[in-house]
């Protein structure tokens, strides 16, 4: 440490700052800031302990029984197999079918769910009259549980009194099986799933709407813009950033389907609407193969993880 003179003129000169000679916090800051602590860590604790006790645990048990050959009625059947359960997964037909009713859900359902949401949120935020009916019409079927929604269309797509089919009556055309033809099965679910959750995207993309700056539309207007030229030069591309988060959020979704679809039509007719989640299930909780149900979902978790990570590449690109 510097020596500091007490006499002289050199003594009035101003002392540089060193970090050596700064004064070390005196014990009563230091017990401030690890009281400040210990009170941060008190208000995360319980997040923590939730967090550890029902993702971490199953997390990393999961991920052990996926190499055990586990049992759902634990008799004995434990045994350490490696990676057994792994290449059966990737040998086993119903998986990759399972897979490929995953990716074709995906793909019908997440385009519509993304490009309807956006056609209700401009016509709403085009100021028609009847705005509140517009709005409650649109994401009052968000609100909705599962269990109602199934109840609701299930009387719907009844073959002989249901009213999808009398409509399609009363054009001259012929009733359709739709839970149990697998022509219409698949179409059935992805109308069901479009119906039910276009409300959530809607009201992304009208939140983003009202966010876009006046002043855009009223210089475009001076420029002579009509109504088209002003959507794709300036809406669309204010809507960037929102359109890749509802794209990202819905493949997601999407790939993780199961409630609707068990509800509706089981998986049915003959595997043509199951989807992998449901395949897990019926795997471990009807095959009593716990061990193996695990290994699928690892499988599983990590094309989720590629595809996060081909995603976010892709839209980070596109904003750089």
């Amino acid at each position: 440490m510097s020596t500091v003179p007490t006499t002289g003129p050199a003594s009035l000169a101003p002392e540089p700052a060193h970090a050596a000679d700064a004064p070390a916090a005196s014990p009563r800051a230091s017990g401030t800031r690890s009281r400040r602590g210990g009170s941060g860590g008190l208000f995360v604790a319980p997040f923590m302990i939730f967090f550890g006790l029902f993702l971490l645990v199953p997390l990393v048990y999961g991920l052990w029984m996926s190499f055990t050959d586990a049992s759902l009625t634990g008799h004995g059947d434990s045994s350490f197999a490696g990676l057994g359960n792994y290449a059966e997964a990737l040998t086993d037909s119903e998986v990759w079918k399972s897979l490929g009713n995953t990716a074709v859900f995906t793909v019908l359902s997440s385009v519509p769910l993304v490009v309807l949401a956006l056609a209700m949120a401009l016509l709403v935020h085009a100021n028609l009259p009847g705005q509140w009916l517009w709005r409650f019409a649109f994401f009052a079927p968000y609100v909705l549980p599962v269990a109602v929604v199934w109840q609701v269309w299930s009387m719907m797509f009844q073959p002989d009194l249901g009213l999808v089919n009398n409509f399609l009556g009363a054009l001259g055309l012929d009733s359709v099986g739709w839970l149990v033809d697998e022509k219409w099965a698949m179409y059935a679910v992805v109308l069901v799933t479009v119906w039910w959750t276009a409300g959530f995207n809607f009201l992304l993309y009208l939140a983003a709407l009202q966010a876009v700056p006046d002043h855009l539309y009223e210089a475009a207007a001076l420029d002579g813009a009509g109504a088209w030229r002003r959507l794709w030069s300036i809406t669309l591309p204010q809507l960037r950033r929102t359109t890749g988060l509802i794209a990202v959020l819905q493949v997601l979704a999407s790939l993780k389907v199961f409630d609707q679809i068990y509800l509706l039509t089981r998986g049915g007719p003959n595997g043509s609407t199951r989807p992998i989640l449901e395949y897990i299930y019926d795997t471990g909780f009807t095959g009593y193969r716990l061990g193996y149900a695990s290994a699928i979902s690892y499988v599983f978790f990590a094309i989720l993880v590629i595809l996060s990570l081909a995603q976010f590449k892709i839209f980070s690109r596109k904003e750089a």
